[in-house]
């Protein structure tokens, strides 16, 4: 599958939901995990700010690639961040989208001490 490297350095990101486990069926309740190292999957939504627009993205990532407190509003760093496109066809409807997956999610938020 195509993947496209995602460029966040012009980008403000934040948290706009916090993470929530990826479910792979949802008529099974099926948890999606990453085929290479089993790791249960999670989705964060995050709004993506760059060039005068903004939009939120659902990111896939790793649950042990989600590190801090991600609350909504806390700046956040994507880490190998990649856009898959893809298509498919259900009931024949075709349907197609951008995808969107990161290595890590990390809170930019220092703690206080």
């Amino acid at each position: 599958m195509r993947q496209i490297p995602v460029d966040t350095s012009a980008a403000m990101v934040m948290v706009a939901q916090p993470p929530a486990v990826k479910i792979k069926d949802r008529r099974t309740g099926e948890i999606a995990t990453d085929p290479e190292t089993g790791s249960q999957m999670m989705t964060v939504d995050v709004l993506f700010a760059s060039y005068g627009e903004a939009e939120v993205l659902s990111v896939v990532v790793p649950a042990p690639g989600i590190s801090g407190e991600l609350v909504m509003g806390t700046p956040v760093a994507l880490t190998g961040l990649v856009a898959r496109p893809w298509e498919n066809e259900f009931n024949g409807q075709k349907r197609h989208g951008i995808s969107f997956r990161a290595v890590a999610v990390t809170s930019l938020t220092a703690k206080a001490g």
